[in-house]
């Protein structure tokens, strides 16, 4: 007998078989047999042992038969086995994509694909795609984590569609991208459209982390949380080569997403039949989409994401990528129209969240990004100063301004629209936290409203307050009364007043009265001018406390008018509700007027006449303040609302008179007011009123309050005993039931 070699007695184990006996040899139907198959390791080297009993001695002897078989051959064998499936497993489905013409991507030990299929129609011919134009694919942002994912699709042949491309993320390090230009700065320069000047934008596009995390979308402030921001852009006047080009409309896709620092996972593009091309990626932050029409010159998309970087500042970008215009001089260029929302739940997610502190919760949301309508739509500028946010938006609403007239103002051809400029433009929106302030269209109905009745009934008011009014259109009207002699403004945010004099300088124009003694051009240059930037509650309280000692040497002199241009009475917002209810301020409004002083008060929307009663509706402030303001002294408290403050509703303003005699002058007809105006206003250097909407017949308008107000008044807990009677002589401090129905 044979010994195996002492590299074979090594294995652990030895391999038996056994081997069958020829068909000559197989047991006889009566006979029995018994098979077995062994391994061992003894120290005869592990022998392969095919034994059978039988009492038949012939089939014995051939039983007996010992075969050897070499552990290298059954190594070799098994080895075999396992590689060859493997290679077929492997390289057949790559030899298959390369026939179609796909290109394969290895990266990190995973396999995916940018695949191309042609489906075209029978009588449509596709030529194939040279490398060149394989679609771009995309990468990992530097220093943002990806979680591995599962991609599963599904594809149905339709005769309106000539290709089909589906390209993978590449997660190798290699692909890593650079940093995005975006991220290198907050700043963006853009044209502002009836200036055709460039401004600077500060966009914030997110929080900054730690450096190895900077990415605004990995914030977890609406990652993972069932919130997200939507963003839909529509851009008509595009190239329709451009439109067409599969290729090139996925390369801009690829670039936006790198540069929006989004991560692009895969995409799926469809080359229409005849014409047109239709992609959708998905994001790890949710998803991309966009449609052409070539013939139109019009694409449209929407990006979704869950992350808490800011979409609108990509804006910019999507429209140089996405917006190319056609050669050609005749040709229009390239218009974006876009609508920004935010989607999903926060209240109840995110902890400790506060819709009045995101700006995108509030009115620029509802009434500025989230309209896809606006011919126009330009942020100017998002900034945030010390205490607050400033936006300020250039909007065109297609209702109330035609844009072709716009564009046509912008030409030098003589036509009336180039002649008259200022009457076609777009309207300017300044908006603090997120809470429309002021407009462009608004600005003289709103801050003229607001001051010149109080001032016109005053028989001489020299020394006048302002509490707010930071962008100065306030302090422009008081300067326009020649009886002024200070106005002293009390400002908390000295940021408002330098972003208005850059970005609202119609705001601070006094120009039309710039050519008197001691004025100035900007309002605020004014001899007369005093702007303190200090907490207007602390400086009333401080100074016209009923607690403060009168023989104090720093004693303010009190004031003939005090304007509150501030905060809405509704706000959410704390110190609004000290601003409007606190005893101890109050009080000292009520000890900083003369005996014949005014207090001018902005108290928010007017209400509706189904509206519930102030106390119990959304102006609870608003109905405190009214009851202090009888409770300390003031004897006769007048509201009137202005419709055409620039707002999304009417706009009220509260009057209260120290005493009863200054009030009688409220109530003068309009050719005395007018005769008092002509007498009292700075002209303009032609001669004519530097007004341009108050008047005396807008001011009898706001002598008798509307019916919207008594019907509130009336709908209180406990009510009014004129609501029933109708008594007229009677006496509150407020009824707008007896004022609507007394003979003045």
């Amino acid at each position: 007998m044979c010994r195996r070699p002492s590299f074979i007695r090594r294995f652990s184990s030895s391999f038996a078989v056994a081997m069958w006996p020829t068909k000559q040899q197989q047991p006889t139907a009566t006979s029995t047999s018994h098979y077995s198959i062994s391994a061992s390791a003894s120290s005869n080297g592990g022998i392969i042992d095919s034994t059978s009993s039988s009492s038949d001695d012939l089939y014995e002897s051939h039983t007996h038969e010992k075969v050897y078989l070499p552990a290298k051959s059954i190594v070799v064998t098994l080895a075999m086995c396992v590689t060859l499936p493997f290679l077929i497993g492997y390289f057949g489905p790559l030899l298959v994509l390369r026939g179609l013409g796909v290109v394969p991507i290895v990266c990190q030990g995973t396999i995916m694909s940018s695949s191309s299929v042609a489906l075209p129609p029978q009588d449509v011919t596709v030529p194939k795609a040279s490398n060149e134009e394989r679609l771009p694919i995309p990468t990992v942002y530097e220093g943002k984590h990806v979680p591995l994912t599962l991609y599963t699709s599904k594809m149905f042949p339709s005769a309106g569609s000539a290709t089909s491309n589906t390209v993978q993320i590449d997660r190798s390090s290699s692909a890593f991208q650079v940093k995005s230009k975006i991220s290198d700065s907050n700043v963006i320069s853009q044209n502002v459209s009836n200036q055709q000047e460039i401004v600077e934008s500060s966009f914030d596009i997110g929080e900054k982390g730690e450096e190895s995390n900077d990415n605004p979308h990995n914030s977890d402030f609406d990652g993972h949380l069932p919130a997200g921001q939507h963003l839909l852009v529509d851009i008509k006047n595009v190239d329709s080569e451009f439109l067409n080009s599969e290729h090139r409309l996925a390369t801009a896709m690829v670039e936006l997403i790198t540069e929006s620092q989004l991560t692009l996972l895969s995409y799926h593009c469809h080359s229409l039949v005849p014409i047109g091309v239709s992609c959708a990626g998905v994001l790890l932050e949710s998803h991309v989409a966009f449609h052409t029409w070539p013939s139109e010159g019009v694409i449209v998309m929407d990006l979704f994401t869950c992350g808490s970087g800011k979409l609108i500042p990509i804006l910019p970008l999507i429209k140089q990528l996405f917006g190319v215009g056609a050669e050609g001089e005749d040709l229009e260029e390239p218009v974006l129209n876009w609508s920004h929302k935010l989607r999903g739940f926060r209240e109840g997610f995110v902890p400790d969240y506060d819709p009045t502190r995101n700006p995108l919760d509030s009115d620029t949301g509802r009434f500025v990004t989230g309209r896809l309508q606006d011919d126009i739509k330009l942020p100017v500028l998002s900034a945030s100063t010390d205490f607050q946010t400033v936006d300020v938006y250039e909007l065109m609403d297609p209702t109330t301004r035609n844009v072709n007239n716009f564009y046509k103002s912008l030409e030098d051809d003589g036509s009336y629209e180039s002649l008259h400029p200022e009457h076609f433009g777009p309207n300017r929106v300044l908006l603090l936290d997120g809470v429309i302030q002021s407009t462009l269209f608004g600005d003289a109905p709103y801050h003229e409203s607001i001051v010149h009745p109080a001032m016109i009934t005053h028989p001489n008011p020299k020394r006048v307050a302002i509490i707010g009014g930071g962008e100065g259109a306030t302090l422009r009207e008081i300067l326009k009364h020649a009886t002024v002699e200070q106005a002293v403004m009390i400002e908390i945010d000295e940021g408002v007043v330098s972003l208005s004099k850059d970005y609202l300088p119609e705001w601070q124009d006094c120009s039309s009265i710039a050519h008197h003694r001691g004025r100035d051009a900007w309002c605020f240059n004014d001899t007369r001018a005093d702007a303190r930037f200090e907490d207007a509650m602390a400086y009333f309280t401080d100074n016209f406390s009923p607690k403060k000692d009168d023989t104090d040497d720093d004693n303010e002199s009190p004031y003939e008018v005090i304007v509150m241009d501030c905060l809405d009475p509704n706000d959410n917002v704390e110190f609004a509700e000290f601003l409007y209810t606190s005893d101890t301020y109050i009080q000292s409004l009520y000890h900083a007027l003369t005996d014949d002083g005014i207090l001018v008060v902005q108290v928010g929307a007017s209400p509706k006449v189904d509206q519930a009663a102030d106390e119990t509706g959304g102006f609870v402030n608003r109905s405190e303040m009214m009851k202090k303001l009888n409770e300390y002294g003031f004897k006769s408290i007048h509201i009137y609302d202005e419709s055409h403050s620039g707002f999304f509703a009417s706009w009220s303003t509260l009057l209260a008179f120290k005493d009863a005699e200054t009030r009688e002058r409220w109530y003068r007809s309009s050719a005395e007011i007018e005769l008092d105006l002509s007498r009292r206003i700075l002209p303009t250097k032609e001669g004519k009123s530097s007004l341009r909407y108050f008047d005396g017949a807008t001011m009898k308008g706001y002598q008798v309050p509307g019916k919207q107000f008594e019907a509130v008044y009336c709908r209180q807990e406990e009510q009014p005993q004129e609501c029933n009677d109708k008594l007229l002589n009677g006496f509150s401090a407020y009824s707008p039931v007896l004022e609507r129905h007394a003979i003045h």
